[in-house]
C-alpha cells in the first residue's frame, strides 16, 4: 500500500540535501573570490570607492558639453555649487544649474577622504596634462580635482588604470593652481588663463596622455585625484 507520509518525508529530505549542497557551493565561491582578491576586504572596498570617484566627473563632462552646445563658451562655464547659484552672472553658464548644464553636484563620500568629511570637487583650467589636447598657450584643460583622498584610494585608482600602485609625486607645488575654483563668487570672476600653463607631471612622464589619475603634491602634500572634463 502507498505510504504518503514516507513519500513526503523523502521529498523533504531531498530538498534539505539540495539546500546543503547549494550552501556549500556558495561558501566555496565566496571563499575562492576572497582568496583571488588577496583575502583583503579593504581592497574590495577601495576598488568600489575608486570606481565611484572616476565615474562622477564623466557625468559632469556630459553636462559641460550640453552647456557648450547651447552656446556657452568654455571660458564662460562656471562650476557654482547649488548654494552658490545666486551669484552666477547667468544661470545658463552654471554646469550644476538646471538652466545650464543640469549636472548634479555630489560631494565625494567622507570615508574616502583623509579628513573624514565629505570631499568637495574643484573644477578649473589652471593646469594641463601633457599629450592631452594641445600644448602651450591656450592648451590648459578644464580639470576636476578631489583634494585630500586617502592614500589607499589614490593607489587603487592608479592601479586600476595602468599607472601602477605607486603614486607619482609632482615635480613642484601645484596646490595654488588646483585649489582655485572656476566659479562666480559675486564679487570677482574667474578668468581662464591663456598663457603657457604648468603641467601635471612628476618629471618622468607618468601622467603624459593620462586623462585621469592620482598624484601626490610635492613635498609630501595632499593626495589628489584629477580628471580632465574638457580637453583643450
Amino acid at each position: 500500500m502507498f505510504n504518503k507520509n514516507s513519500n513526503e518525508d523523502g521529498n523533504v529530505l531531498f530538498l534539505i540535501l539540495i539546500a546543503v549542497a547549494l550552501f556549500a557551493a556558495l561558501s566555496y565561491a565566496v571563499t575562492s573570490s576572497t582568496r583571488s582578491s588577496g583575502g583583503n576586504p579593504s581592497s574590495e572596498t577601495n576598488l568600489i570607492s575608486s570606481a565611484q570617484i572616476t565615474q562622477y566627473p564623466a557625468s559632469v563632462s556630459t553636462a559641460i558639453f550640453r552647456a557648450i552646445v547651447s552656446g556657452t563658451a568654455v571660458s564662460e562655464i562656471r562650476f557654482n555649487r547649488p548654494s552658490e547659484f545666486a551669484t552666477l552672472d547667468s544661470t545658463a553658464i552654471g554646469v550644476f544649474h538646471p538652466s545650464g548644464g543640469g549636472a548634479t553636484y555630489n560631494p565625494a563620500p567622507a570615508d574616502i577622504m583623509v579628513s573624514g568629511s565629505a570631499g568637495q570637487w574643484v573644477f578649473n583650467g589652471g593646469l594641463e596634462v601633457p599629450d592631452i589636447g594641445i600644448a602651450g598657450a591656450g592648451g590648459n584643460d578644464i580639470i576636476a580635482y578631489l583634494v585630500g583622498v586617502k592614500q589607499s584610494i589614490c593607489s587603487k585608482i592608479n592601479e586600476e588604470h595602468g599607472l601602477g600602485t605607486a603614486i607619482p609625486v609632482l615635480d613642484a607645488d601645484r596646490s595654488a593652481l588646483y585649489t582655485t575654483r572656476m566659479y562666480d563668487d559675486g564679487s570677482s570672476d574667474y578668468v581662464l588663463p591663456t598663457g603657457n600653463q604648468a603641467d601635471i607631471t612628476d618629471g618622468s612622464g607618468a601622467f603624459d596622455g593620462q586623462p585621469f589619475g592620482c598624484f601626490q603634491n610635492a613635498g609630501g602634500g595632499d593626495y589628489v585625484y584629477y580628471h580632465v572634463v574638457v580637453e583643450r
